[in-house]
């Protein structure tokens, strides 16, 4: 594989630094920052109990926003 070297800052290094698990190089954290990501990777991130509050909290900012349009709705016709 080759290489190449690059300067970055002394800011840049750190903050590479802080994003660097024990085993993995800098290439890594490098690949790994600017790699596509995927839906998937979101898979499996909240565990079921955090998931039911999270859609616990949907289902009622959607019913407030409901309940919004259709107060607004009435008050225009």
């Amino acid at each position: 594989m080759s290489t190449k070297s690059i300067t970055i800052t002394s800011e840049a290094y750190e903050r590479l630094a802080a994003l660097k698990e024990e085993k993995e190089s800098f290439s890594d954290v490098v690949n790994k920052l600017t790699r596509k990501s995927s839906l998937l990777d979101l898979y499996n991130i909240l565990t079921p109990k955090q998931t039911d509050e999270l859609k616990n909290n949907i289902k009622n900012i959607r019913d407030e926003l409901d309940q919004e349009v259709d107060k607004r709705r009435f008050t225009i016709q």
